[in-house]
């Protein structure tokens, strides 16, 4: 009986340790406008310098272009635009995270997506007990778009739900809406 007592104390320890390490999650954090911004670590790609971006016409601002990326075209989305709040200014910080998304089509698969920070951060291990819900006002951004808080030092991170701030069906679709045609000339 004692042989029992030890193997399910032993157990309970393994899966108290499991249970730890499965509530902890790794994110990668960003500046952007002063401000530290995070996401999963699982949806980065990986991380390059900026530039070589093509523009492309009729595009709503948050698009600033297109890249080359060993073959396959992916879009580059300025996130300070996305979320309203002006452009990112390019400095010799500043950085495209590759990052992949739901496109909005379960057959489809995801989507390469390229997001421009004006410098990336650091990646951290937060335990899930310390985010706390998002506030519903105060942020400057759409609740939808936050997936968290954490308390760092002195200061909020904010943690994106990447998925909603990068929808393939709501960027295309603002797109859709934003373009125009253009005016007859000379009539």
């Amino acid at each position: 009986m004692h042989m029992t007592t030890i193997a399910t104390s032993s157990q309970s320890a393994a899966s108290a340790a499991l249970r730890l390490t499965a509530d902890i999650a790794q994110y990668l954090t960003f500046a952007l406008s002063g401000e530290t911004y995070a996401f999963g670590i699982l949806n980065v790609k990986e991380i390059i310098e900026y530039g070589m971006l093509t523009q492309v016409p009729m595009t709503p601002n948050f698009l600033r272009g297109v890249i080359n990326l060993r073959g396959s075209v992916v879009p580059i989305v300025d996130l300070l635009a996305r979320f309203g709040k002006g452009v990112t200014a390019i400095n010799k910080r500043t950085g495209i995270v590759i990052v992949e998304t739901a496109n909005g089509d379960e057959n489809a698969g995801r989507q390469d997506i390229g997001i421009i920070v004006d410098a990336v951060n650091e990646v951290v291990d937060i335990a899930s007990q310390d985010i706390e819900p998002p506030p519903s006002f105060g942020t400057g951004i759409r609740p939808d778009f936050i997936s968290g808080m954490v308390k760092s030092d002195s200061r909020f991170i904010i943690l994106l739900n990447i998925d909603s701030v990068l929808s393939i069906e709501e960027m295309s679709a603002l797109s859709q809406a934003g373009i125009e045609k253009p005016k007859n000339v000379g009539n």
